[in-house]
């Protein structure tokens, strides 16, 4: 009889979804701002929170870090290292967007576009963004809790089944056992 809960056996299967759901965000922000790394730059300089030029390095530099935390999150690779870095950028992505709403700045977030001023009579409608990226930031701290998935880097670095959730080919193995009979598992190295 089987003594984990569904929960146990559903988890590594939603921290997939939502793992490959994040490095898709992270990877098509990145890839969309890497092309064009000076309005990027300018993106970043719309906000008004820093000099013009650190909005350029830190606009030169954020796609790199938006690819390197997707690339990570797409393999299951430092998984928890990865979730922290994404909450923390979303959280700065709030920060920036609610600063640019309650100064009354008439700009693109940047966020999927190359971002900056936008064109006299366009208004921004930041709510939408800010409550994308809360999702986005739920999604990067549900996996700071369960970084376990399926088909990750970590699980066949860690073997993590001593810890309770087993690796990808013991499940399996569960799966191929029948429910009366239980085979002996085979010993870890």
């Amino acid at each position: 009889m089987d003594e984990r809960t569904g929960w146990t056996r559903a988890q590594p299967w939603v921290s997939l979804l939502v793992r490959l759901g994040l490095a898709g965000i992270f990877l098509v922000a990145g890839l969309l701002k890497v092309t064009d790394l000076a309005a990027n730059g300018r993106a970043v300089n719309a906000y008004q929170i820093m000099s013009y030029d650190a909005a350029m390095v830190v606009g030169a530099i954020q796609p790199f870090v938006e690819i390197v935390v997707g690339l990570l999150l797409l393999v299951g690779l430092a998984t928890r290292l990865a979730a922290w870095l994404s909450a923390g950028m979303m959280v700065a992505f709030i920060a920036g967007i609610s600063s640019a709403w309650a100064r009354g700045l008439n700009i693109d977030c940047g966020c999927f576009s190359k971002g900056g001023q936008l064109p006299p009579g366009v208004t921004p409608n930041y709510l939408p963004e800010i409550l994308r990226d809360v999702a986005f930031l739920a999604m990067a701290i549900f996996l700071i809790i369960y970084p376990v998935s399926r088909f990750s880097l970590d699980a066949r670095l860690d073997r993590p089944f001593s810890a309770g959730v087993p690796a990808d080919d013991d499940v399996l193995e569960e799966d191929s056992e029948s429910s009366e009979h239980t085979a002996p598992r085979r010993e870890r190295a």
